[in-house]
């Protein structure tokens, strides 16, 4: 399987990470005496089901490294636009491509081990997604001070992960969902219509558990997919403010 990690973002002056920063990428913040990506490539690098990676964002002389071929690409603008530009590109270089890993610059914690856990898990079923959620007890033994944000579910309390599986065809053969979600990425209103509004009222009431959510979720967006139960916090330890590339650093200064 190839891998695209989304790696182009610079925090604005308002934003959390600003200070840290000043203008430059987030990706390559110091984690433990390492570019923050380095330690996402270093988990793609070390697993065994990773052939190609795709990095967005960062240019080709970044001081970064990966020992499985890399390609670099600009990137398209927001989230919705580089995962759709990153699956482009990994059929541009294996048109046979069937599905991808798609990982944040901003999960250091993760390893190997992690990423073949979900290259294995993606391939029980052939499904257009397959979207990593973290329960509220796993991130908050490893990580108590994280202050993730929860949805709450009638069986769950969850947070979603930033490493992912797509099928490449998500790119090229269901090009509706696409421009759906770049239509609605900063209309709430729009955003809720996506999934339902019956379906949001049943999310905020609790009163759906978290294979329904999917279920209805999917069948809304004309798409399948399925929600896995990640037994690694690291892969929803993202790190957006200051306080938690304080709790990552602290965390791997021993890994090296």
């Amino acid at each position: 399987m190839d891998a695209i990690v989304i790696a182009g973002g610079k925090p604005e002056p308002d934003e959390p990470l600003y200070e840290e920063t000043q203008g430059g990428f987030k990706a390559l913040l110091d984690v433990a005496g390492k570019p923050m990506v380095q330690w996402v490539l270093d988990a793609l690098s070390d697993a065994a089901n990773i052939e190609h990676v795709v990095i967005i964002g960062l240019p080709a002389d970044s001081p970064i490294q990966c020992t499985k071929a890399v390609s670099f690409i600009p990137t398209r603008g927001d989230m919705v636009d580089n995962v759709r530009g990153g699956i482009l590109e990994v059929l541009k270089a294996n048109s046979a491509s069937i599905k991808v890993l798609i990982a944040s610059a901003d999960i250091p914690g993760i390893n190997a081990e992690m990423v073949d856990w979900l290259v294995g898990e993606s391939e029980r079923d052939d499904l257009d997604v397959y979207y990593n959620i973290i329960p509220r007890a796993i991130m908050e033994e490893r990580y108590p001070t994280s202050n993730r944000s929860y949805t709450r579910l009638k069986d769950h309390e969850v947070c979603g992960g930033d490493m992912n599986v797509l099928a490449t065809r998500m790119a090229t053969s269901n090009t509706d969902i696409w421009d759906k979600l770049v239509a609605a990425r900063k209309n709430p209103f729009k955003q809720a219509a996506l999934i339902g509004y019956d379906t949001l009222f049943l999310l905020l009431i609790r009163a759906i558990t978290l294979n329904r959510a999917v279920e209805l979720v999917t069948k809304r967006l004309n798409i399948t997919g399925r929600g896995i139960l990640c037994p690694y916090a690291e892969v929803g330890m993202d790190v957006d403010k200051p306080h938690q590339l304080e709790i990552v650093r602290q965390d791997l200064a021993g890994s090296v």
